[in-house]
């Protein structure tokens, strides 16, 4: 089944809100903002469906106009279940000039023989800020799945204008890799990928990177590295033992660059 989404935001005063929005089943938009007189837009994105199942193709298509501010959130784990053939998902986001976006989702939960491609383009125009992550877990751990889906392939690409600055392509087979070798999931079974990407001029990105690192060498039962990339941009891929210990991980981390 294709199902679209569509989220566009406009400018009103200080404060951003919601232009125009479309969902197709089983996607559903719904407006989490506490304050009226907070001007960042909180949506969450909800689905009436228990997960991914397969022939599933999702579209996701969003745009944060010039000087607004989006934080999209998700409503649970996203499920993927047994399959055939696979599941499909397509997001493009578009970053207009002074904007700001943050889309930290919770975990992807990929059951016995499932099958997963992700694309994710993101576009930035001068000015903006993003804020972007993805979990992956080995499977229903508590239910004994570890690393039983057939394939995950997920591929994340940013641009600046047409310049590509960073492209992670993260291709995971269980039944022909061993995950317990050295150099793939070192004795973790959960991982997680952190973007940040300022394009404002005259950023401290060395130190934010620093600053990033100094905190996750304080955490407990996890791994993680930082890296710069081109365009004024910082990558934090992480391992651990748990999917909320990584979505807890990466809450703190989007709040320290918030600070």
């Amino acid at each position: 089944m294709i199902s679209e989404l569509k989220i566009l935001t406009g400018k009103r005063d200080a404060g951003t809100y919601l232009k125009e929005c479309y969902c197709t089943r089983p996607f559903k938009i719904a407006n989490v903002r506490e304050e009226r007189s907070d001007p960042v837009l909180r949506l969450m994105m909800m689905s009436s469906s228990p997960g991914m199942l397969d022939k599933d193709h999702y579209q996701l298509d969003i745009t944060v106009a010039a000087g607004t501010a989006l934080h999209l959130q998700t409503q649970a784990y996203q499920r993927l279940f047994n399959m055939e053939t696979g599941a499909r998902q397509e997001m493009t986001v578009r970053l207009q000039t002074g904007s700001t976006f943050t889309f930290l989702p919770h975990p992807l939960v990929p059951h016995e023989k499932a099958t997963y491609t992700g694309y994710t383009n993101i576009h930035l125009a001068g000015n903006c800020r993003l804020i972007w992550g993805e979990i992956i877990t080995c499977g229903r751990k508590l239910n004994g799945e570890v690393f039983l889906f057939t394939k995950l392939h997920s591929i994340t690409q940013v641009y600046a204008g047409k310049r590509l600055l960073l492209r992670d392509n993260l291709l995971m087979q269980p039944g022909l890799t061993d995950f317990t070798a050295m150099g793939w999931m070192e004795g973790y079974t959960h991982q997680a990928t952190f973007l940040f990407f300022d394009t404002h001029e005259n950023v401290a990105m060395n130190e934010t990177a620093d600053s990033l690192h100094r905190y996750l060498e304080e955490q407990p039962r996890m791994l993680a590295g930082v890296t710069r990339t081109q365009g004024g941009g910082v990558m934090v891929r992480l391992l651990g033992h748990s999917g909320e210990q990584l979505y807890e991980c990466q809450q703190q981390l989007a709040r320290l660059l918030s600070a």
